[in-house]
């Protein structure tokens, strides 16, 4: 086993497959953000979400471009894991994650112009935004006499699979509430199922040809980000068709399937 390829045609699938779900994962973003401008409106967009995805995103970014960059942090994950490991991390994942935080700090932008009804942020998800940064702080400090940066990134990699595995939880949540997917895109959720799905197989073909796990706990952040995607893709997915279909009126209007809970009215 060496730190190159062992199969030419392993390599080109991998970078394939790392493109094409940097392109699904990029592109998921821009549906949510036509139908506000669309609308003028964010009303049905949790912004519990959006804030926590603006931690998840940042985070992901700074452990992306760090491991991708730095050749001293790379140093300190072969001493970890062995001179002959593939940094786990490529051109795509960095790429995607400078997009990702442009895009959501682009959608936050939006909720300030465009109508929001009542909706607001949680004082529970503004705790959990200022707790997260603030142990981030706290292990900066840590790490730095040390220059122990892997495990900081390490650090920042853990912070985006938990906000990862809770953000979606506020908008499912949100849709329940309202028995409606109405505001929340549903192209986003399919192309972000689509990437959540590539990057897990694009992980899959460097193991393949790697003959090694490795990369799977060594990255474990991007593993887990592939799998907590895919969980809740699926859930928008049945929320949005079967639970909660939108149907059109006799004059082309959308309109929600009210679902009666009191039956049918009969003779007792």
């Amino acid at each position: 086993m060496s730190s190159s390829w062992n199969s030419v045609g392993l390599a080109i699938l991998y970078q394939v497959l790392g493109w094409v779900a940097f392109a699904a994962w990029s592109f998921s973003f821009y549906p949510q953000v036509l139908l506000n401008y669309k609308r003028k409106s964010v009303v049905g967009l949790n912004f519990d979400f959006l804030v926590l995805n603006l931690t998840k995103h940042s985070s992901y970014l700074i452990y992306n471009a760090a491991l991708f960059f730095s050749p001293f942090i790379q140093q300190q994950y072969h001493d970890k894991y062995g001179d002959k490991e593939m940094i786990p991390v490529a051109a795509n994942d960095v790429a995607f994650s400078l997009h990702a935080v442009a895009l959501t700090a682009f959608t936050v932008f939006q909720v300030f112009i465009y109508e929001r009804g009542t909706q607001k942020v949680s004082k529970v998800c503004i705790s959990i935004s200022a707790i997260v940064w603030i142990a981030a702080l706290v292990c900066l400090i840590i790490a730095w006499p040390k220059s122990d940066w892997l495990w900081l990134i390490d650090v920042f990699n853990s912070i985006q699979v938990g906000m990862t595995a809770i953000k979606y939880i506020p908008q499912a949540i949100m849709n329940f509430r309202r028995k409606s997917t109405i505001g929340w895109s549903v192209g986003n959720i399919l192309l972000d199922l689509t990437g959540g799905v590539l990057n897990f197989c694009q992980m899959g073909v460097q193991s393949i040809d790697q003959h090694t796990l490795v990369n799977f706990y060594g990255n474990i952040g991007k593993t887990l980000l592939s799998l907590e995607t895919v969980f809740f893709d699926v859930l928008f997915i049945i929320q949005h068709y079967v639970l909660y279909p939108v149907k059109k009126d006799e004059n082309g209007h959308t309109r929600m399937r009210i679902i009666c809970s009191k039956g049918i009215a009969g003779a007792s």
